[in-house]
C-alpha cells in the first residue's frame, strides 16, 4: 500500500449512502442496557458480521449476495418468488445469535463480573465451521459456529403421522428447555428432522422440496480463564492461525488457542510499588502477517511495536511511536485526552491507526518521531474538557477502522455521528453522517460525551474531582448529546462498506 493517491482510483471522495439497519428502536421506546452494542468485528472474507452486546450475547449476521443461487434446483418462477435483487455492495441478513458470557461472581475478591461483551476476533476458518473468540472483563471464549443444512419442505402429506413414544418425549424435552444447551440454535430443525425417522413404517410422507436451508448451531469449544487481574481490554489472533493475544491494564498475554489452562506473559507493566504508575495498556493488536510482531498503545499517547523474537518477556519496544509535536501547553486534562483507546494495522503491516479522545492519528511504522496524519474530531471541544471530566465524558473510549486499501479511515463521535477521512482526499474535516436510517451528510458538528471508567485506565481520575465553577453554564453551543454516542464499528475487508452501532441499533452505509 502506498499513501500517493495521486494517479489512485481512489483519489476522489466517496459517495456515503445509507444500506441497512438492525434493531431499529420504535419512537418512545426505552433503550435497555443489556441491549447496547459493545463490540464487532467482520470475518476475514467479510461474508460475517459478529456483534456483542452489554447483555452477554453474541449475534452473528451473514451476506446474503447469491445465497440461494447455490441450490440450482429452483425454477424461474421460484427465483422470482424469492425477490431476488442483486446489488452493488454487501447486504446481510441475521444468521444467529447466542449467549456468550453470564453474570458472574468473584468470591475471592468480592466483585461482580458483568456479561458485557468487551471484544469480538475472527478465527481461522475450519472444515466449513467458523470460530470465533468473545471476552468480557476476565474470561475469554473459543466458540464453534456450524453450518448446519436442513431440508425445507413445501408440501405434507395432509394426514400427519402418529409420533412414536420416543419423539413425544423429546418434544416435551425441548419444550421445557432441559435439551442440551450446548447444542444451540440448530437443535429445534434437527429434532424436527428426526420427528420424520419416528413414524410407523405403514404411513408415508408426501413431500416436496423446495429449498436446501443453511442454519447454524453454536458450541463453546475453549475457556480461558484466571489469567489476567484486571479487566481485559483486548484480544488478538494472529497470523498464524494458532495463537492469540489477551490484553488488560498491565500485562499481554500470548495463548495457543487449542490450551485453555496455560498462557504465557509476554509483556508486564506492572511495578513493584503500584504508586511509581505512570501508565497503562489501553490496546493490542498483532501485525497482520508478521506472526512475530504486535503493537500496543498506552495511556500515555505511545505506541510500541514489540519483536517477540528478541526476549520471552517483551518489555523493551522494538519501536516506539509517539507525537513530537504535541509539545506545547499541558494542563491538568493533556494526559487524559492523550490516551490512545484503539489501534489497528493496515492490510499492509506498515501503517497503524490510532484513536485517542481528541484525535485520529495514522502512523507510519518507519517514522517514529509523529504522525503522518491527523484528523481532528474533538477539537471544538477543548472549551469543555472540564464539564467533560465532571460527567466522566472525557474517558469514553472510542473505535477506529480503516478501509482495505489503507487511503480511508473512521471513527466514531456523540450525536450518533459516524466520522469518516480520507489521506490525500477531500478536504480535512472529511464526512459527517448521523447514524439514522434517514440520515443525510452533515456539515463538521459534533457532541459530547457521558462515559463509564474501565479498570486502571485513568490514573488521574482518583486523585481529585475539578470543582464546577469552571464548567460552561447556559446554553450549548455545539448542540451535543452526551448520552447518544457512536464508540463501535468495523470496515468491510473487501469494500468500502461501514458497520458501525448507534445505542442497540447496527447500522450499515455503503460507498
Amino acid at each position: 500500500m502506498t499513501l500517493s493517491t495521486e494517479h489512485s482510483p481512489s483519489s476522489t471522495p466517496l459517495d456515503w449512502k445509507f444500506s441497512q439497519v438492525f434493531g431499529e428502536r420504535a419512537p418512545g421506546e426505552d433503550l435497555q442496557d443489556v441491549d447496547i452494542i459493545s463490540s464487532m468485528g467482520f470475518e476475514k472474507s467479510g461474508d460475517y458480521l459478529a456483534v456483542g452486546d452489554r447483555g452477554g450475547r453474541v449475534v452473528i449476521f451473514e451476506r446474503k449476495d447469491g445465497k440461494y443461487t447455490s441450490n440450482g434446483h429452483l425454477s424461474r418462477n421460484e427465483l422470482e418468488q424469492l425477490d431476488f435483487s442483486f446489488t452493488s455492495h454487501p447486504e446481510f441478513q441475521y444468521k444467529t445469535e447466542f449467549q456468550s458470557h453470564e453474570p458472574e461472581f468473584d468470591y475471592l475478591k468480592s466483585l461482580e463480573i458483568e456479561e458485557k461483551i468487551n471484544k469480538l476476533r475472527w478465527c481461522d476458518t475450519q472444515n466449513g465451521s467458523q470460530f470465533i473468540l468473545s471476552t468480557n472483563d476476565k474470561t475469554i471464549k473459543l466458540w464453534k459456529v456450524k453450518e448446519h443444512r436442513v431440508k425445507k419442505v413445501k408440501e405434507m402429506n395432509p394426514n400427519p403421522p402418529v409420533c412414536s413414544e420416543n419423539a413425544l418425549l423429546a418434544e416435551r424435552s425441548f419444550i421445557s428447555g432441559q435439551d442440551n444447551p450446548s447444542v444451540g440454535n440448530g437443535y429445534l430443525l434437527e429434532w424436527t428432522e428426526k420427528m420424520g425417522s419416528n413414524t410407523f413404517p405403514s404411513q408415508e410422507v408426501h413431500s416436496k422440496i423446495a429449498d436446501i436451508e443453511d442454519t447454524a448451531r453454536t458450541r463453546c469449544r475453549r475457556v480461558y480463564a484466571h489469567a489476567h487481574d484486571f479487566n481485559i481490554n483486548s484480544i488478538s489472533t494472529n497470523s498464524d492461525g494458532e495463537t492469540f493475544i489477551s490484553a488488560d491494564d498491565l500485562r499481554i498475554n500470548l495463548w495457543n488457542i487449542e490450551i485453555s489452562n496455560q498462557c504465557f506473559n509476554i509483556i508486564d507493566m506492572k511495578p513493584s510499588n503500584m504508586e511509581d504508575l505512570t501508565e497503562v495498556i489501553t490496546s493490542a493488536e498483532f501485525h497482520p502477517f508478521h506472526c512475530n510482531l504486535l503493537a500496543y498503545s498506552s495511556s500515555r499517547g505511545f505506541i510500541h511495536l514489540v519483536d517477540m523474537r528478541r526476549s520471552a518477556l517483551c518489555d523493551h519496544s522494538a519501536i516506539l511511536l509517539q507525537d513530537g509535536g504535541s509539545h506545547g501547553f499541558k494542563s491538568f486534562f493533556t494526559e487524559i485526552i492523550a490516551s490512545i483507546s484503539d489501534i489497528k494495522f493496515s492490510n499492509d503491516g506498515r501503517y497503524i491507526l490510532s484513536r485517542d479522545y481528541m484525535n485520529l492519528k495514522l502512523w507510519d511504522s518507519h517514522m517514529d518521531s509523529s504522525p503522518v496524519a491527523t484528523f481532528k474530531i474533538h477539537d471544538h471541544l477543548h472549551p469543555k474538557l472540564c464539564e467533560l471530566y465532571n460527567n466522566d465524558s472525557i474517558f469514553d473510549k472510542f473505535d477506529c477502522c480503516l478501509s482495505g486499501d489503507g487511503i480511508h479511515f473512521a471513527t466514531g463521535s456523540y450525536s450518533n455521528l459516524l466520522r469518516i477521512f480520507s489521506h490525500g482526499v477531500g478536504g480535512a474535516e472529511g464526512i459527517t453522517i448521523e447514524a439514522s436510517k434517514n440520515s443525510n451528510r452533515k456539515p463538521l458538528r459534533d457532541a459530547a460525551p457521558r462515559t463509564r471508567r474501565s479498570s486502571l485506565s485513568n490514573l488521574t481520575r482518583g486523585l481529585y474531582r475539578l470543582g464546577h465553577e469552571h464548567s460552561s453554564s447556559g446554553t450549548d453551543e455545539f448542540s451535543c448529546n452526551l448520552s447518544s454516542k457512536l464508540l463501535h464499528l468495523a470496515w468491510h475487508p473487501t469494500t468500502n462498506l461501514i458497520a458501525c452501532a448507534a445505542g442497540n441499533s447496527l447500522f450499515m452505509y455503503y460507498a
